[in-house]
């Protein structure tokens, strides 16, 4: 039976998956199984420990089960940029049309076995991600939990479209503000709105140059940490340039997003100061191919290139790594593009599947999932093959489950 987003039984169902093996997080184990009660794990362990009784037991032959999955970079309410480039979706789609759009977005992501998103940004749709994440919430819509950051922060004149006449105010993709007062006012403001998480572009290409240098200065990164985190949230960085990371680093943002020229030095300060790096490699690939590069036929450019060596330099300081793809970007439900390129970047399929599941969890402050063990959430993913040998067969997913609810079956 296939089943697409229907909901397929009442909360108060108990399953018994059984299938070939399970990652369970941190690593894998044969012939296991899994216990689901209502929206929680019951129990985990091998079929002799853990008791049929009273379950409907799911045969799951030839496939792994893994926790359900966590995009750490998305923007459910863009589009691939060769469809509509990102200047025209700001400035030229009414947001009732990009809300629609993003519905559609927000089942594919689930259906591929991404059961929590953590979204940056609306990118000038306002606080839609807000509704979005109420109307799944509420049943309205099938998709992944959220975690929302809005409208996000930005300097002045620094992120928005370019091209334009001074003589013209256009929209621009993300709230302005500066300086003591103002910045605190956006950071409660957002927060009040629905904020989960606080994002801020501690660097962009601003000016007629169009070259990424920083934009808010330490200070200002450390006033909104601070804001922030009285209200129990984190602060999440844009940050393509080393000066750019470093102001975030030393500014106290959780994780750092891109990071495509880090250095060395750059590394080492965010393992010292426990801050994790989002690649967002297939991001930067599928730009790349918007530019004209042939994959696979053509040499790979010198920004590819880079980007090898910067992801090797943070697997080398030991960084803790988020998997993250900047979705939006690229297909929304083809996530798993990103942990395909994680592995061909230098990472072991475990560790990328680790990054996936409890690495995000625990650097997004998510207690309740990313790791198959009773108590936790029942979000569980069955895909077939082995994605702890091939990670490839993440996109053969077979089985989603989220909240003891089956949307893929």
């Amino acid at each position: 039976m296939m089943l697409l987003c229907r909901p397929s039984q009442s909360l108060a169902q108990t399953y018994l998956l059984r299938p070939d093996r399970i990652f369970d997080g941190e690593t894998t184990h044969e012939g296991w199984v899994v216990r689901v009660k209502g929206d929680k794990i019951e129990a985990v362990g091998s079929a002799n420990s853990v008791a049929a009784d009273g379950a409907e037991v799911v045969d799951l032959k030839g496939q792994t089960l893994v926790p359900g999955l966590i995009e750490g970079h998305s923007h459910l309410l863009l589009h691939p940029y060769n469809e509509t480039p990102w200047d025209d979706q700001v400035l030229k789609e009414a947001r009732s049309l990009r809300v629609a759009r993003a519905t559609v977005h927000a089942e594919k992501t689930l259906l591929a076995g991404f059961t929590t998103v953590r979204d940056l940004g609306t990118e000038g749709a306002d606080y839609d991600d807000v509704g979005l994440k109420q109307a799944i919430n509420q049943g309205i819509i099938p998709g992944p939990r959220m975690i929302v950051v809005t409208r996000a922060l930005i300097a002045t004149g620094s992120y928005g479209p370019k091209g334009f006449s001074t003589d013209i105010d256009v929209p621009q993709g993300a709230e302005e503000a500066d300086g003591h007062d103002a910045l605190i006012q956006a950071v409660r403001r957002q927060i009040g709105k629905g904020a989960d998480a606080i994002k801020i572009y501690a660097d962009y290409r601003w000016g007629l140059m169009a070259e990424a240098r920083p934009t808010y200065t330490v200070d200002e990164i450390k006033l909104i940490v601070e804001v922030a985190k009285s209200s129990g949230r984190g602060v999440v960085a844009h940050a393509s340039t080393a000066e750019g990371m470093r102001r975030a680093i030393v500014g106290g943002c959780e994780t750092v997003e891109h990071g495509d020229a880090g250095t060395p030095e750059i590394f080492a300060l965010m393992k010292q100061h426990g801050t994790a790096l989002c690649p967002t490699l297939a991001a930067g690939d599928a730009v790349s191919q918007y530019r004209g590069w042939k994959k696979g036929q053509e040499p790979e450019p010198d920004r590819i290139k880079q980007k090898r060596v910067t992801f090797k330099q943070a697997l080398d300081a030991g960084v803790t790594i988020c998997a993250g793809g900047d979705v939006g970007v690229f297909s929304h439900g083809d996530n798993a593009r990103e942990l395909v390129m994680m592995v061909d970047y230098g990472m072991k399929p475990l560790d990328v599947l680790r990054s996936a599941t409890s690495v995000n969890a625990d650097v997004f402050h998510l207690a309740n999932r990313g790791r198959l063990k009773a108590g936790l959430l029942a979000d569980l993913v069955a895909v077939e093959g082995d994605p702890t040998k091939t990670i490839a067969d993440l996109h053969r997913v077979k089985t989603v489950m989220k909240g003891g609810i089956f949307y893929k079956r």
